[in-house]
């Protein structure tokens, strides 16, 4: 196809070498977590931080601005809601993924405790779904850049994913309603 019959890229769309990097801020004490996060992280473009301990992590939030902070509830010298405490009276304003092993009641309490000081955060499971990491790392990205996310899965809107399975559903109870009406 000539170049001429091209539509122009519209100017209000960033260019993907405008994309910003990410300060990330990786708080984890096992060692193969924070290198499988630092991983991920740095193929999509990110600057990493890392930090396996509360006291490294509380020393870096102090010295250093970040956009996001992963965060292990569960760490070798302490608990990482003391880290989301931390986090609170530095006044952090960037987004926490909260990743973590531990039982529902103990991330819905940290849910809590960092939605009461303004603080957003999201929480993935152990063991980590490195494709989720990646869609919530490119999702901040582009809310730091002003931008709507729109949640992917392998290049595909999981939106249209979605409201396809539920049409298929409703189309699914409407043949077998109609199957099972008295002639």
């Amino acid at each position: 196809m000539p170049r001429s019959s091209l539509s122009p890229i519209p100017s209000n769309l960033p260019d993907v070498a405008e994309r910003r990097a990410l300060q990330l801020l990786v708080v984890d004490d096992d060692a193969t977590q924070r290198s499988l996060i630092t991983v991920a992280a740095k193929q999509a473009g990110h600057e990493v931080a890392v930090a396996p301990s509360v006291a490294e992590a509380i020393e870096k939030l102090r010295t250093a601005r970040f956009d996001c902070v992963t965060l292990d509830l569960v760490l070798e010298d302490g608990d990482g809601v003391d880290v989301l405490r931390e986090m609170a009276a530095a006044k952090f304003t960037g987004s926490v993924i909260m990743i973590s092993g531990m039982d529902g009641k103990r991330r819905s309490a940290a849910r809590s405790l960092a939605r009461s000081v303004g603080i957003e955060l999201q929480s993935l499971p152990k063991p980590l779904d490195l494709a989720a990491l990646r869609i919530s790392l490119a999702n901040l990205g582009k809310t730091a850049m002003g931008l709507p996310t729109i949640h992917t899965w392998g290049g595909v809107a999981s939106d249209a994913i979605v409201e396809r399975h539920r049409a298929q559903r409703r189309g699914a109870a409407m043949q077998s309603a109609a199957a099972n009406r008295p002639l």
